[in-house]
């Protein structure tokens, strides 16, 4: 028997919500649209209600010109919905380790209420904070209020997602589909050629950790002929199914949660939806956990691959923004290049094309006025490109420069050695 509980309508719900206000806004695919739009037509009666939140997906109608009075967008990762409200002023960015984030809310943020979208209950009573377990589960344990959509749709994932009914101030009843991201399926030839030469460094036995986008999906889609590798991420995709399903990723060389892959949150298509669900080889956990240096560093052989925007000649990462437009987020970039350099046999990497898809040069005399350091140079071992692969641990900034520019877009060579020379005043 299902246990019971009473839904009610999403404005019903609402009405706990009150001027001056923070709420907690469940990210990713578990953006509860439908409570948004509801939150969005009560603008009339709020002032000055705080929204804060990480990766948001689909239609945000508060962030459009006209709610800013109502609402104000406090964003701890900005995503596509939200950053012409960002760029306008209409919202606001707080650059933040994803591990720390939820210290944060415990601390610096406390949450009145917190808007989730949730599975619906099992015989137990029990909901699952489904694809994005992350820092909702921090939101949901410290808010005053808690309001869950609940969707038939939701996947239900096992770990540190499970919630009792009890907890729930108000339920909302809504199945609507969940957003789909296929990164595979945008994977260029260059991206394929960046992902060959990431896999060529990645030993046997690994675990590894990939970031958002289709430079790590190229990587995963370069990884077929590896053996015993192990999952330790903060999101994973759809390019993972084919190689969990080969035994290519089989989490037995792993000293934590060996045998299983461990992430916080998930992001694909409908077939990776139906993949995690239910799936006990799967551990959707606290992001405070997954992403802390201390604990990915247990693991042996931890190959962390992730992208930016840019990097200067010195090695200096801007993963966020685009000169002062700010595009996303800290995110777990740090948390998991630290915490692989620290792994014995570890390898932190940045994979990028040498140019975008506009032909704009990524690898740079000076990171764009504005621009935000994401990776410290400090920080950098490699950085990987179309054109090779320039390991920086330990160099110098002369030859971290000549190394840079090996694998810079050949038709951009000449203009970094030139800006090199002028500013260390000799040919490299």
């Amino acid at each position: 028997m299902i246990h019971p509980f009473n839904y009610i309508s999403a404005q019903e719900a609402l009405k706990i919500v009150e001027s001056g206000y923070r709420i907690f806004v469940h990210g990713s695919a578990c953006t509860p649209t439908h409570l948004l739009t509801e939150l969005a037509k009560q603008k009339e009666r709020l002032q000055n209600v705080e929204v804060i939140s990480i990766t948001l997906q689909g239609h945000i109608e508060i962030a459009q010109p006209g709610y800013e009075n109502s609402f104000h967008i406090n964003s701890l990762f900005v995503s596509e919905p939200i950053r012409q409200a960002v760029k306008e002023g209409r919202a606001d960015f707080i650059p933040a380790f994803l591990s720390d984030i939820p210290d944060i809310i415990k601390t610096v943020l406390p949450v009145d209420v917190a808007l989730v979208q949730v599975s619906p209950p099992d015989v137990h009573g029990y909901c699952s904070l489904g694809l994005s377990v992350d820092v909702a589960r921090t939101a949901v344990n410290h808010a005053k209020y808690v309001i869950a959509q609940v969707n038939p749709q939701m996947p239900r994932t096992l770990g540190d997602g499970m919630i009792h009914t009890d907890k729930f101030t108000a339920m909302v009843f809504c199945d609507e589909a969940l957003p789909q991201v296929d990164y595979g399926a945008k994977v260029s030839d260059i991206e394929l050629t960046v992902g060959k030469n990431v896999a060529s460094i990645i030993e046997n036995g690994s675990t590894i950790q990939v970031g958002i986008g289709t430079i790590p999906d190229a990587v995963l889609k370069s990884l077929h002929n590896h053996k015993n590798l192990g999952l330790h991420t903060e999101m994973f995709s759809d390019g993972i199914i084919s190689l969990f399903e080969k035994d290519i990723i089989n989490n037995s060389q792993k000293k934590i949660h060996p045998n299983k892959i461990v992430t916080a949150f998930a992001l694909g298509t409908n077939k990776l939806y139906n993949y995690v669900n239910d799936n006990p080889a799967i551990a959707f956990l606290d992001i405070d956990y997954v992403n802390n240096p201390h604990v990915i560093r247990r693991n042996p052989k931890v190959a962390a691959i992730n992208s930016a925007i840019e990097v200067d000649i010195t090695g200096q990462i801007c993963a966020d923004s685009i000169g002062t437009y700010q595009y996303s987020g800290i995110g777990g970039q740090m948390d998991f290049m630290r915490g692989a350099a620290l792994s014995e046999g570890g390898k932190p990497i940045i994979a990028l094309t040498s140019r975008t898809a506009k032909g704009v040069p990524r690898i740079v005399p000076y990171l764009q006025q504005g621009a935000g350091v994401v990776t410290t140079r400090g920080h950098i071992h490699y950085v990987i490109s179309e054109y090779g692969i320039a390991y920086l641990y330990g160099k110098n900034l002369r030859q971290r420069a000549k190394a840079l520019i090996n694998i810079a877009h050949p038709d951009d060579r000449e203009m970094l050695t030139q800006k090199c020379h002028e500013r260390f005043k000799c040919f490299i």
